[in-house]
């Protein structure tokens, strides 16, 4: 090995542990919570409902428990976080910046001010699908104006990315706060689920209804894997070498803006996923997007599964929302980061 080279362990290798650390996660977290069931008794309900044990040997209370509240929560709490990281991926290879990050560039805020706009302008009676095309367009909208503005390539760095993206989150969030003010008071219960983030009410519908988008979304993203690493070189050295920099552009702030809108429209506002998630794998894989977008989408639904389960179990019956884990886990990291880069005279 050449003096000074960096060993990093096997992705494929990587991959797999962490998806069988995720697999054991996913079923502690159908064990835990205010109502504690031994594991031997989850195994029994999962496996009587495909067939493989008795159901009568499973209370109705377990079988519900496990199946109507559990397991379409550790679903949707897993679709959240590999959507959230592997946006946060894209967005620092579109941005040609490692700090970018949905919630701190103003990504997630446009979503939620999609979706609360829709819920308090009364859209939300129009179809169960306008909540997540309105957070979808905001993301979108966001993330466009974002690039426009601190486009990689004009020189200004990492300074210019997030004072653009914070006054674009503040917008948006003053205009959630408009809203906020003039909504009823039953509205005013299921905005703070928007500003708060859970998966309180996540059900075997919503995980239907926005599986496919989460799926197409990741499919799409790690897809672009490639144009991502030429976009690490340089927008003028990536048309050098044959790829159609718009087109990239463009698809990466679609997708990425999808899988942003979807989670929060079904989870609310989560941060820093985006951000921690990527630095973490590529200390661990390299900068490589072939296994670092795989590998984020691991390790972000990891982080929500647990994070979630203790959301709920450490002060029963009630329930601490998932925003506050994850801005407890990203706001010190990202302070870190922030006098890490200034250190080394990045930014």
């Amino acid at each position: 090995m050449i003096a000074g080279q960096v060993r990093r362990p096997n992705g494929a290798l990587l991959l797999v542990l962490l998806a069988a650390v995720l697999l054991a996660a996913v079923l502690l977290s159908f064990a835990v919570g205010p109502l504690k069931l031994p594991p031997a008794d989850v195994l029994q309900a999962i496996a009587a409902r495909f067939g493989l044990a008795d159901p009568h040997t499973v209370s109705a209370r377990d079988m519900g428990v496990v199946w109507q509240l559990r397991i379409p929560r550790a679903l949707l709490g897993a679709l959240v976080g590999a959507s959230l990281a592997m946006a946060g991926v894209a967005l620092q290879g579109l941005f040609g910046n490692p700090l970018a990050d949905p919630g701190i560039v103003g990504v997630s805020q446009g979503a939620s001010l999609g979706a609360v706009a829709a819920i308090v302008l009364g859209a939300g009676t129009l179809g169960a699908w306008l909540i997540p095309l309105t957070a979808f367009l905001g993301g979108a909208g966001a993330t466009t104006l974002i690039y426009l503005l601190a486009r990689p390539g004009r020189g200004e760095g990492t300074a210019t990315l997030l004072l653009v993206g914070i006054a674009i989150g503040a917008a948006c969030s003053a205009a959630v706060g408009f809203l906020t003010y003039i909504a009823s008071e039953s509205e005013l219960q299921s905005l703070v689920f928007w500003q708060m983030g859970s998966l309180a009410h996540a059900r075997w519908n919503d995980v239907a209804a926005v599986a496919p988008v989460f799926l197409v979304g990741l499919l799409a993203l790690w897809r672009l894997a490639t144009p991502l690493d030429m976009l690490a070189l340089g927008e003028r050295q990536a048309r050098h070498i044959g790829l159609d920099v718009p087109r990239t552009r463009l698809l990466l702030v679609v997708f990425s803006a999808l899988l942003v809108g979807a989670a929060v429209a079904f989870a609310g506002s989560i941060g820093f996923v985006g951000l921690v998630v990527p630095h973490l794998v590529r200390m661990l894989a390299g900068p490589g997007h072939r296994w670092l977008l795989p590998l984020s989408g691991v390790t972000g639904a990891l982080l929500i599964v647990v994070a979630d389960t203790a959301a709920r179990t450490l002060d029963p019956p009630s329930e601490i929302p998932l925003g506050l884990f994850s801005a407890a886990l990203g706001a010190p990291f990202f302070l870190w980061l922030v006098l890490h880069r200034r250190g080394r005279g990045a930014a």
